[in-house]
């Protein structure tokens, strides 16, 4: 999570299913109609298509992103989209150049004047109830950015816990959620929790009063975003701070997709921690093997130990993000793997608008949302090869090539006697299964084919 200079970011999983009959025979994805506008569908719900983290750090302010992303979210529905992700969207300390990872009043979406003007950076409350209402009528989910580790912008107050001032006296403009000296580190339940951030006050998640807030109380923030702002899910910001049951308490409360940023690359702590919460996480060991792979020129690194290996049902896998950016070379082949992989997939804004081919990313959300089902089998991997199958229905052979030149494999499919095509358009081969099921597929340098039954 970063403040005005620093972050931190983690995330959840789910997995794409098809049938036979709804493959297109196209190589870029079909234009999907919108759901009517209408009332708020409840059984509205994230995690089997791709999410879109719509922000990156300092993306534009003068209150101008809300509007922004409303007038993107028909075209990412349409690309098969099913979930959008938003920065923190109240008031933080730094008003209105805050990205909000420094919360100062929870319910200040913009419509109170206080830490120096009205709006967000983002923009005003209105025009965030209006992006959600234009994201529910095209069946995109909101996935809110809770930030309740640590808070920042109160005023300064004799703390008899410490022996000396600090600044741990909220009173924001909502009148809501007002906090004291009690409601933080060190106080008179216990000297500290799992973590602290930044010199920030750590809020005691154990106090009573400060859970009443965060999820009990039928004006709780929990309940007020899901309630009254219409936010589906949430993103746990700095996990590492609380214990799990918090996340797990807070979504019990109201529901939702939720996953949490518990930022660290080792899977077996991911997935604890995800079993604990009762959430998804974002799957840091799987950014850290594509970052290796690719830096490396190593792509065996995909055969290591990642969340979506352990339990894919909780893994949300991701390329870059608002925090950490760290695959520079062949970031589509990043891409190429997670959208053909199990797991719930995030897409980074910037890559999506502004890096990368938009088209190419297009055809891989098609190819996640309409061939990638079922389980995964794992087939050949070396310095510049890497070869996965998918084995639902229709399923896929996802093949990425790191070297310089062609290349060429033979694979074994679960098709026998079948004609099959690469759904990605790179490669103009239209090969027949054998009858033992094995056939030669090929990918381009420094790319990949994705292929599946014709």
């Amino acid at each position: 999570m970063k403040y005005l200079f620093y972050s931190v970011v983690l995330s959840l999983g789910f997995c794409s299913c098809t049938t036979d009959a709804e493959i297109q025979d196209e190589t870029q994805p079909q234009q999907q109609v919108p759901a009517q506008s209408g009332p708020y569908n409840a059984t509205r719900s994230a995690g089997g298509k791709v999410m879109m983290q719509a922000f990156y750090w300092d993306c534009p302010g003068g209150g101008t992103w809300w509007n922004t992303i409303k007038g993107k979210a028909p075209s990412w529905a349409s690309a098969g989209i099913d979930a959008i992700w938003l920065p923190p969207a109240t008031k933080g300390s730094s008003g209105g150049y805050s990205m909000g990872y420094d919360p100062f009043d929870y319910f200040d979406f913009g419509n109170y004047n206080q830490m120096g003007n009205t709006e967000t950076r983002f923009g005003s409350k209105t025009e965030l109830q209006s992006l959600i209402a234009t994201a529910h009528s095209n069946d995109l989910s909101v996935i809110a950015d809770i930030v309740i580790n640590h808070c920042s912008g109160g005023a300064s107050e004799y703390n008899p816990f410490t022996g000396g001032n600090t600044y741990t006296n909220f009173q924001p403009a909502s009148g809501l959620f007002n906090r004291s000296y009690y409601d933080f580190h060190p106080n008179d339940y216990h000297s500290n929790d799992a973590g602290t951030f930044g010199g920030y006050p750590d809020m005691c998640h154990d106090k009573l009063y400060v859970q009443n807030w965060l999820y009990n109380n039928s004006n709780s923030i929990a309940k007020y975003y899901k309630n009254t702002m219409g936010f589906d899910g949430w993103r746990f910001d700095m996990v590492k701070g609380f214990d799990p049951w918090v996340v797990k308490n807070f979504k019990n409360a109201v529901g939702g997709f939720t996953v949490g940023e518990y930022w660290d690359g080792n899977a077996a702590t991911l997935e604890s921690w995800a079993n604990g919460a009762e959430a998804s996480a974002f799957d840091f060991a799987c950014y850290y093997k594509m970052r290796d792979a690719l830096a490396n020129n190593d792509l065996t690194q995909l055969n290591g130990d990642m969340l979506l290996k352990r339990n894919a049902y909780r893994a949300v896998t991701f390329v870059a993000n608002h925090d950490t950016d760290e695959i520079y070379n062949n970031k589509l082949l990043a891409y190429a793997f997670i959208l053909t992989h199990e797991g719930y997939p995030c897409i980074f804004y910037r890559d999506y608008e502004e890096w990368l081919d938009k088209n190419k990313l297009n055809n891989l959300i098609w190819v996640h949302n309409t061939l990638a089902s079922g389980s995964t089998t794992y087939l050949y991997a070396d310095a510049d090869e890497y070869v996965a199958r998918r084995n639902g229905s229709p399923g896929l052979i996802v093949y990425i090539n790191n070297s310089n030149t062609w290349q060429e494999r033979w694979v074994d499919t679960n098709w026998a006697n079948t004609v099959i095509k690469d759904y990605t358009g790179s490669s103009g081969w239209e090969p027949t299964t054998q009858n033992d099921t094995w056939v030669k597929v090929e990918a381009p340098p420094h790319g990949y084919t994705v292929w599946s039954v014709k």
